[in-house]
């Protein structure tokens, strides 16, 4: 089941409302959760309940054992390393495992040695990278010893299966999500209607940005050498707001489902194409998995406390894993090395991105337009199907003298147009209230010009609606 469909606008109301009902006790409003999230899940497919059923298991054990034979240091070490690689091997054989195999099988071809290799035909589950990080995340606090060990299976179920953040994020740890489950909640209208209005705000993104541009992005990388470098340098910044647009949209559909049950999830983008360098950038996009990364990665590899070889290094293989984490295909992995290109020079001039608290003023839009400009050269190696149509697309732009009016056919324009049109309010509602804490409050209005506003994205997003268009980081 996805948010934008009409399973889901039957679906949240019933839950909604059957969850509210069970207000007085805290264990029932938590069991009723899991049912819902596992219906939610298994509405795409009922078989791959069981990975998850077994991820919960898994980390749920886990924990409980690493808590028993605390003072026993050899004994918790290998539970958690014993955690950590079957969570991982999991993940590696249904993402993974015939990208590697297939990846020998081509480099052994290259020398002249041919081997048959037998693949497997797994359909990718929907937010396994998610909800595995998830799992990860909390055996290793509880090994760290941030964390208590849950004590209750119902509650632990309902952390890593509940299903606003289930399939796509964010990416939260048991500190902040699974204290909240475990404790009593009540309704607060208004926590809910800030949800209903994060709701809107994300269905603009998703409905009115992502789709519309998504039909000239897959026309377009369906057949790169038809159109001309005009069309194509549209089609880059397409999509660049597209997987924006899909994935901030999907994240803040997700904050808003979930402050209607009375759940505070964390922030995970934050107007990433505001930024004023890459660094700024990894601040403001996907923050849940950069945070992630950093805390489990990068700094037990050493962090900033190491020498800058080290650190670029270290910088090297978190970027690496990132984009492996996104998908199965070298670009994914060119695609993370091309960040940490863009990175290291904060690492050798010691430049300070600890925060991004300072306001974005006028002045910083050269900045600005610089690290968007190297953000969507990523996003074309991305969205590309091999390294060599991304190498095609770029080589293409760079064709100076052959840019003329795109060759988009009549429907392509006008779609191109209405996208644009979007895109324009998208960034002008970013930046008149980018020094908010969240831009969708419209914090500086008028009540009454606020609910005209989010009318009027409301019925923008119902006339543009095209039911059960799925989420681009579904297939991560």
């Amino acid at each position: 089941m996805i948010f934008n469909s009409l399973e889901f606008l039957i679906f949240l109301p019933i839950v909604f409302i059957i969850y509210w009902s069970f207000k007085k006790s805290v264990k029932t409003q938590n069991l009723f959760i899991c049912i819902a999230s596992y219906l939610f899940y298994g509405w795409w497919n009922y078989k791959f309940l069981f990975l998850i059923i077994c991820t919960t298991f898994l980390s749920f054990t886990s924990g409980l054992l690493i808590k028993r034979y605390r003072e026993k240091l050899l004994i918790t070490k290998t539970i958690n390393i014993l955690s950590i690689f079957f969570n991982l091997l999991i993940l590696c054989i249904f993402k993974y495992y015939n990208f590697f195999s297939l990846s020998l099988v081509n480099a052994l071809s290259a020398f002249g040695i041919s081997i048959d290799w037998v693949t497997l035909d797994v359909i990718l589950p929907v937010g396994i990278s998610f909800y595995t990080f998830q799992a990860l995340s909390y055996t290793i606090d509880v090994y760290k010893k941030q964390i208590e060990a849950c004590k209750d299976p119902i509650a632990f179920c309902a952390f890593i299966s509940f299903f606003p953040q289930l399939v796509a994020g964010p990416i939260e740890r048991a500190e902040n999500l699974l204290t909240q489950i475990m404790k009593k909640r009540s309704f607060d209208y208004e926590l809910a209607i800030d949800g209903c209005k994060q709701i809107i705000w994300g269905f603009f993104k998703k409905i009115v940005i992502a789709d519309t541009a998504a039909s000239i992005v897959d026309a377009v990388y369906s057949d790169i050498s038809y159109y001309n470098p005009t069309a194509l340098a549209i089609t880059a910044v397409l999509f660049a707001f597209q997987i924006y647009g899909d994935f901030s949209g999907y994240s803040d559909i997700a904050i808003g489902v979930a402050k209607l049950f009375g759940i505070r999830l964390m922030k995970n983008f934050n107007i990433p194409y505001f930024s004023r360098n890459i660094a700024e950038f990894w601040k403001r996009w996907h923050i849940s998995l950069n945070k992630w990364f950093i805390n489990y990665l990068y700094i037990p590899l050493g962090g900033s406390k190491c020498g800058k070889k080290r650190q670029i290094t270290n910088t090297l293989l978190v970027f690496a894993a990132s984009g492996l984490w996104h998908g199965a295909n070298w670009t994914f992995i060119f695609w993370g090395l091309y960040h940490s290109l863009l990175f290291i020079p904060n690492i050798i001039h010691r430049q300070k991105h600890e925060t991004i608290q300072n306001k974005i003023i006028s002045k910083d839009l050269f900045s600005i337009l610089i690290t968007f400009l190297l953000v969507t050269i990523g996003w074309i190696i991305f969205r590309s199907a091999s390294i060599y149509e991304a190498y095609e697309f770029i080589y293409k732009l760079l064709e100076i003298r052959s840019y003329s009016f795109p060759n988009f056919n009549d429907v392509q324009l006008r779609t191109t147009a209405e996208c644009i049109m979007g895109i324009i309010i998208l960034i002008t509602i970013e930046w008149v209230y980018r020094n908010h804490e969240e831009t969708y409050r419209l914090s500086n209005d008028k009540q009454i010009i606020r609910w005209i506003i989010y009318i009027v994205l409301c019925l923008w997003s119902i006339v543009f609606f095209r039911s059960n268009q799925t989420f681009i980081y579904f297939q991560f």
